[in-house]
């Protein structure tokens, strides 16, 4: 009878083991379906020779386990990629500096300008890629059905990357005007007329000083196209700028509307 009851107490705890094995393998595979799907291809270089912009939609996503920023991808020609990622180095700060100006907008825009007058717009982050040397590397990524264009940051050289702001509505513009033989990037001198123009320049010329003032980094910063028109933009100090885009970020002309 003993010898009965072992063997019947073992066949009991091998069916104990046997039924928290199915349960842990339909567990695990019920997580693998919860789990998001990503599907890769391999790095491929975008572009042409010129500036490219990564321009930041407010929206992030989770990609490898941590959190990116998705957005734009505005290649020197002007087209533009949708659905980027930006993923690798500054990745946590560009989040960190679009979070920072939409908050400076929710506390600016609607106000007046003290210097001319005109209510203030929404400026807006933009992270120019020099990708005169070498195309930016682009990784396609199926996420849960969707693709998007990762850009593989931590492949791009940061001499090659830093980050300005300028008015919302001309960001598309600002890459044209970089990308454009003839555009140089100048200063503003403190007492500057462009100040008081009573339209969106001044207005912006003035308020990327501002928002300086509250740690995105200096603005007063022009680029003059050769037809006269001109672009007030700021710089983005939380990205140390590359020194191949150091011409943009401290211009060592200053800006003299009768030259």
């Amino acid at each position: 009878m003993l010898k009965g009851f072992v063997c019947f107490g073992g066949v009991m705890g091998a069916l104990k083991y046997v039924v928290i094995g199915v349960v842990v393998v339909v567990v695990l595979a019920t997580a693998l379906v919860l789990l998001p799907t990503l599907h890769r291809v391999p790095v491929q270089y975008v572009g042409s020779p010129g500036y490219e912009a990564f321009v930041p939609d407010g929206q992030t996503i989770n990609y490898d386990g941590h959190t990116d920023s998705e957005g734009d991808l505005i290649l020197s020609n002007g087209t533009t990629i949708h659905n980027v990622i930006w993923d690798g180095q500054y990745a946590n700060t560009i989040i960190k500096n679009d979070n920072e100006i939409n908050e400076l907008n929710s506390q600016f825009v609607g106000q007046t300008d003290p210097i001319n007058n005109q209510p203030y717009v929404l400026l807006k982050d933009v992270y120019i890629i020099d990708a005169n040397n070498r195309q930016v590397p682009i990784q396609q990524a199926i996420i849960n059905g969707q693709t998007y264009y990762v850009i593989e940051a931590n492949n791009i050289n940061p001499a090659d990357i830093a980050g300005f702001y300028t008015y919302q509505g001309w960001v598309n513009n600002f890459v044209t005007a970089m990308n454009t033989p003839g555009t140089k990037p100048e200063r503003l001198p403190g007492n500057s007329s462009l100040y008081n123009q009573a339209n969106i320049t001044g207005t912006v010329a003035y308020q990327t000083k501002l928002y300086g003032h509250y740690g995105l980094g200096g603005g007063g910063l022009l680029l003059v196209q050769s037809s006269g028109t001109v672009i007030p933009y700021g710089e983005n100090i939380n990205i140390p700028a590359g020194i191949y885009l150091s011409n943009f970020v401290a211009p060592q002309q200053t800006y003299n509307p009768s030259s």
